[in-house]
């Protein structure tokens, strides 16, 4: 039952992002499964219930992702303690897995399609589209930056800015990824764009700066 649960959303997470989330009905999906609607209905209630299964799917694999790599698996307010000792390299290893998650993994690339696609159309998914892709990730990085900046990791700057100095361009590669650039040059280009960022913000460079000056 649970292969079949996943094959459903698998497929009905593709069609939404080739089609559109209101586009798509049961019955296209149930279709595209080669299932009738009442096999369907017997694993999903309705299409809000695969739509919130697929969500929830998403949270749980940005939550193993975030332990694996020892980063906050969630914002500020609900674990203080968990942006207390996040080390450089965690975060650049984090990123790096963040690009190759919505870029190599199918479900999350199909799930980034749909938000894209629905992002002016559907107020929920709008909302879906700026926690997952956009302000979401900048407020999480700037709460991590004001930490490693309170810490002495980081150089005094103002934290937002640095979160949409460090996200900016890793949101511009994973879209680049969408035009079928070699995956192995743009990765390439992300670890530069990190490792820059830690060389031009980290405290010890600032240290180092004042000894040779």
């Amino acid at each position: 039952m649970t292969n079949t649960k996943e094959k459903i959303l698998a497929v009905a997470l593709q069609l939404f992002a080739k089609d559109g989330y209101e586009a798509v009905s049961v019955s296209k999906i149930a279709e595209k499964l080669g299932i009738t609607k009442g096999a369907l209905y017997k694993h999903y209630e309705n299409k809000k219930d695969i739509f919130n299964s697929i969500v929830a799917r998403m949270s749980q694999s940005n939550h193993e992702i975030a332990r694996k790599y020892g980063v906050p698996e969630n914002v500020f307010d609900c674990t203080p303690e968990q942006y207390e000792k996040i080390g450089l390299e965690n975060l650049k290893n984090f990123a790096v897995s963040q690009y190759r998650f919505w870029t190599s993994d199918e479900f999350a690339a199909d799930y980034r399609k749909m938000l894209t696609l629905e992002q002016y159309r559907n107020p929920e998914l709008n909302k879906l589209y700026q926690d997952s892709l956009v302000r979401g990730p900048v407020l999480y990085l700037k709460d991590i930056f004001r930490e490693m900046i309170r810490c002495g990791v980081l150089k005094e700057n103002d934290p937002y800015q640095l979160a949409i100095e460090f996200f900016s361009p890793i949101f511009l590669l994973i879209n680049i990824s969408d035009e079928n650039e070699s995956y192995g040059d743009i990765e390439k280009r992300l670890i530069k764009h990190i490792d820059f960022f830690i060389e031009s913000h980290t405290k010890e460079r600032e240290n180092k700066n004042e000894i040779h000056s």
